[in-house]
């Protein structure tokens, strides 16, 4: 729980940082800390407004909306890790294939020297 907790604030001070490395265990615990929260906002939102397909999704939509930059700069800054240029984002219009791409170079581990974009940025350990 700790990691998440990490993770979240490594990513939200950074909101549009997108120069930088973000390291796999940052950008994994983000992407989970996201998931987690987008379905309690989600049944929040159906529990206020209600769950049919006409309905509006206020809180959701104000979520995606809120995380849409830090979203985008987390994963550039995960591609930086790698030794990619962010602009490899863009695969992921690509129907189909762009996404299984786009998640294969997330889960490729992270340059242990420095490279283009800096020295790596460790992931602190829980402690």
């Amino acid at each position: 729980m700790e990691d998440v907790k990490t993770a979240v604030r490594m990513v939200l001070s950074k909101y549009v940082t997108f120069s930088g490395r973000a390291s796999r265990p940052e950008f994994w615990w983000w992407v989970l800390a996201v998931f987690l929260a987008s379905i309690v906002v989600g049944l929040v939102d159906a529990i206020i407004f209600g769950i049919e397909e006409d309905d509006p999704q206020v809180l959701t939509g104000l979520f995606g909306l809120a995380l849409l930059l830090p979203n985008i700069a987390v994963g550039v800054r995960r591609m930086h890790d790698i030794g990619r240029t962010g602009w490899w984002l863009l695969i992921a219009f690509v129907p189909i294939v762009g996404f299984f791409v786009l998640i294969y170079f997330y889960i490729q581990p992270s340059d242990t020297e420095a490279n283009t974009y800096g020295a790596p940025e460790p992931f602190p350990a829980s402690g």
